[in-house]
């Protein structure tokens, strides 16, 4: 009889990056080609592992636990994977980013300091298969919840591991879930907060897509704890992914007997369901999520009474983020010790960063509490994009603040960040090097809030306007020297009288590029010059005629007709003509324009 050949299995990173990145046409070529040839290959779909910026990503799974990624993969490059390594058994070195048989350096460092705790099965899994996750001791901590542990028990665990809530106030968890059993009232509820709205995050999301199974065992876990009997996931709708994911999810931990009546043949009884949000910032704020679900304007309302004693429907109700419950399952698991003994000493654990902006290696980082923000960035990210200098990085989203150089070995904890005037939030970190005018980056993150604001207290809604208008006024060319003292009172009223907590945080952009960079607000203001040559209204463009050789390129692409010259004699720019485009300035070949 003829021997029946080994199978091999490939595996696709199809997390919302991969996707993007072009990773759904490798998936589907190869899906066709081992189909039309009826390879015995086991082709796979896997979340995100973090390495956006080497996506898309191929991982073909060797003999015992090797596993070669392949990075920045066509479908072209995939046919040949396909062929030379899954079916031949040669690896193509070159291509190799990651894993068994790579010498990529940068990959290396890049993972080399991570410690992944919510992250574990990100990547490594396929999202759509319990049984992937149930291999990977899944809900076996619900298991061990349920069996061997009192509600009491599972709550003193979740107080000897130090979590703090991951979505931005960083509350210990456990003291929460602790006030929302002791609360009177029934029902109880357990809803998680996925309404991720920061620009730059991508944390809980990329959770959702690679690993919801955990965030459901972690809701599972808290609703046992505090005597819970629904719960509500809360996802924005712009996650179409998550939310599809998630549904798979609770479909199969419904039929396996994960949800629903008696669960796991005890006492214990538990529904859950996802809403879907609209997208409004304001409704990542717990009392505005909480209306949301109700069916009501996403608006905060005033606290106390705190939702574990009056929350959803004015019952008892705990509210933690995506990252939060992700943690949990590893913690009953582990013990609370282990986790504590990660971190400082006041934040314990790992927590999940979103690398974005000017970063050589942008993606998703788990590393433990207490790491300097400068090997966050330069270590694992690689540094600045194209050998730029680095300027700052903005910590918390529109809420957090701008952190300079001079505070870059800041240890990144929940206190160290919070004593630089930003905030740790939910993971958001964004960087920006010498081009990035702060002035400037404070309007866009103001503009985003003002925006966003839900108008109900006075403080924020006309506070953020008044703060934005001046900002507008500096950036476009036409600040006042008064405009400095008015915005650092209007931006600590807004702090001190905002109603949420939201509307509170909205001033720090502006109070930590006030406090870091006063310079290029004075530079703005006093000198109409942009230091880092952003605003259009504050840069003025000429030709140096030493430089200039006459080509005539700088000419051709002006749309406004502002350049003008003989051939081979220098040129000049009319300034009354010039809109300050940057045409002429990215074509010249001489590096003849110069800014001013």
């Amino acid at each position: 009889m003829a021997q029946q050949p080994q199978r091999v299995t490939l595996r696709v990173g199809l997390g919302s990056c991969g996707t993007a990145a072009g990773g759904l046409k490798v998936y589907e070529d190869l899906k066709a080609a081992i189909a039309r040839e009826n390879l015995p290959v086991d082709l796979k779909k896997t979340g995100c592992i973090g390495l956006c910026y080497e996506e898309p990503l191929v991982d073909v799974l060797g003999p015992g636990d090797a596993v070669y990624t392949y990075g920045h993969v066509t479908p072209e490059r995939a046919l040949a994977i396909l062929k030379q390594h899954a079916l031949g058994g040669e690896p193509i070195t070159e291509w190799l980013v990651a894993g068994a048989g790579s010498t990529t350096a940068s990959t290396a460092a890049f993972l080399g300091k991570q410690r992944r705790i919510a992250l574990r099965n990100c990547g490594h899994i396929d999202p759509e298969v319990l049984a992937e996750y149930e291999a990977r001791a899944g809900y076996s901590a619900l298991r061990r919840a349920l069996t061997e542990l009192t509600p009491e028990a599972v709550i003193q665990e979740v107080l000897t591991s130090g979590l703090r809530g991951r979505g931005g106030a960083g509350f210990p968890t456990g003291l929460k879930w602790k006030f929302t059993r002791q609360a009177g009232g029934q029902p109880k509820y357990i809803v998680c907060n996925a309404d991720e709205g920061d620009p730059g995050a991508f944390m809980d999301r990329s959770v959702l897509e690679g690993d919801p199974h955990a965030v459901i065992e972690g809701m599972l876990i808290a609703a046992y704890a505090i005597g819970a009997s629904a719960g509500y996931i809360y996802v924005r709708a712009e996650y179409p992914l998550a939310v599809k994911r998630l549904g798979i999810a609770l479909e199969q931990a419904r039929a396996a007997g994960y949800l629903g009546e008696h669960i796991l043949g005890s006492d214990f009884s538990f529904t859950l369901e996802i809403k879907q949000g609209a997208g409004a910032f304001v409704c990542g704020e717990e009392t505005a999520l909480l209306a949301s679900i109700e069916g009501r304007r996403g608006m905060p309302r005033l606290k106390p009474p705190f939702p574990a004693n009056s929350g959803l429907w004015q019952k008892p109700t705990c509210i933690n983020n995506v990252e939060t419950f992700a943690n949990v399952p590893w913690i009953i698991l582990n013990g609370g010790a282990a986790f504590a003994a990660l971190g400082t000493a006041k934040s314990k654990g790992t927590k999940v960063f979103a690398l974005a902006g000017k970063i050589a290696r942008g993606g998703l980082v788990e590393v433990p509490m207490g790491i300097p923000l400068r090997e966050v960035i330069f270590d694992i990210g690689g540094g600045i994009r194209g050998g730029k200098k680095f300027k700052a990085v903005q910590l918390g989203g529109p809420s957090g603040g701008c952190i300079p150089e001079s505070l870059l070995d800041t240890p990144v904890d929940y206190e160290s960040i919070t004593a630089t005037g930003a905030i740790m939030g939910s993971g958001g970190m964004v960087v920006m090097d010498e081009d990035t005018c702060m002035v400037d980056m404070a309007r866009f993150f103001l503009d985003f809030v003002q925006k966003e604001s839900c108008g109900k207290c006075i403080a924020c809604r006309l506070g953020t306007k008044r703060m934005l208008e001046i900002l507008e006024r500096i950036t476009s060319g036409e600040g006042r020297e008064e405009d400095l003292t008015t915005l650092e009172e209007v931006a600590t009223r807004v702090k001190e009288t905002a109603l949420c907590g939201l509307g509170q945080t909205a001033p720090n952009p502006v109070l930590t590029t006030l406090r870091y960079f006063r310079h290029e607000y004075e530079a703005h203001i006093r000198d109409k010059k942009c230091p880092a040559h952003h605003c259009q209204a504050l840069i003025t463009f000429r030709i140096n005629p030493d430089a200039c050789t006459g080509c005539g390129l700088c000419a051709r692409v002006c749309p406004a007709g502002a350049v003008s010259g003989e051939r081979r004699q220098p040129h000049g720019i009319d300034p009354k003509k010039c809109i300050r485009c940057r045409s002429c300035y990215e074509a010249c070949r001489f590096h003849a324009i110069e800014i001013d």
